[in-house]
C-alpha cells in the first residue's frame, strides 16, 4: 500500500519536473539547431506531443495522489494547477491568447512541489486511509 502511494507522487513530481525541463529546453534546442535550411518558426509536432504526454502522466499521478492524501488543500491545489497547466498547453497549441511562458514554468514547479510536499507530509496510514 505504501509503495503505491509513494509511486504516484514520485511519478507526478518527476513528470512535472520533466515537463519543466522540456519547456525550458525547447527554445535553446531550436535556437542552437537554428533550422538553417527550412527556417521553421515553431517546434516540430513530435516535440509538441511531449506536452500532452506529460499532461497525461500528470493527470493519472494526481488522480492517484488525491485518493490517498489527507489534505483537502493538496487535493484542490493539485487539480487546480493541473487544470491551469492543461489550459496553458491547449492555449499554446491553438494560440488563442498570448501568455508569458513564465506562467507555465511556475505551474510546473508548483505541481512538482505539491507532489513532493504530499509525498513527505500528507500520506495516509497503511491501516487507516482517509479518502475524503
Amino acid at each position: 500500500m505504501k509503495l503505491a502511494i509513494n509511486n504516484s507522487d514520485s511519478i507526478g513530481a518527476l513528470a512535472s519536473t520533466l515537463c519543466l525541463v522540456h519547456c525550458l529546453a525547447t527554445p535553446f534546442i531550436f535556437v542552437v539547431q537554428s533550422c538553417a535550411a527550412s527556417c521553421c518558426a515553431s517546434a516540430p509536432a513530435w516535440w509538441i506531443c511531449f506536452d500532452y504526454f506529460f499532461l497525461t502522466i500528470s493527470f493519472f499521478a494526481i488522480f492517484k495522489s488525491t485518493k490517498t492524501t489527507q489534505s483537502n488543500f493538496i487535493k484542490y491545489s493539485l487539480w487546480s494547477f493541473w487544470f491551469l497547466l492543461f489550459c496553458l498547453i491547449v492555449n499554446e497549441s491553438f494560440e488563442v491568447f498570448i501568455i508569458n511562458k513564465n506562467f507555465l514554468y511556475f505551474i510546473a514547479i508548483t505541481l512538482s512541489s505539491l507532489h513532493i510536499y504530499n509525498l513527505r507530509y500528507c500520506q495516509c496510514d497503511e491501516n487507516k486511509c482517509c479518502t475524503n
